[in-house]
């Protein structure tokens, strides 16, 4: 017996051209977009590694202020 997605390729490969190529290209846009589930693991993480890279010295901290003010300064 044929699996659901076995079934949902053959019906595809039916479809004209044209619409193979948006489903195609819709099926992509899918892969590249993270569910807001995928985003907030990846920034988890990403804030795990800094917080270790800042407790083991391979970075330093700046003070908020410092941050702050430069970033104004090249705004101008």
């Amino acid at each position: 017996m044929p699996t659901r997605l076995d079934k949902i390729v053959q019906e595809s490969l039916h479809l004209p051209l044209e619409d193979r190529a948006q489903l195609v290209s819709e099926l992509l846009r899918s892969i590249d977009q993270p569910s807001a589930d995928e985003v907030e693991r990846l920034w988890l993480d990403e804030a795990e590694v800094r917080l270790q890279a800042y407790r083991t010295g391979t970075v330093r901290a700046i003070p908020a202020a410092d941050v702050f003010n430069r970033a104004i300064e090249e705004l101008r």
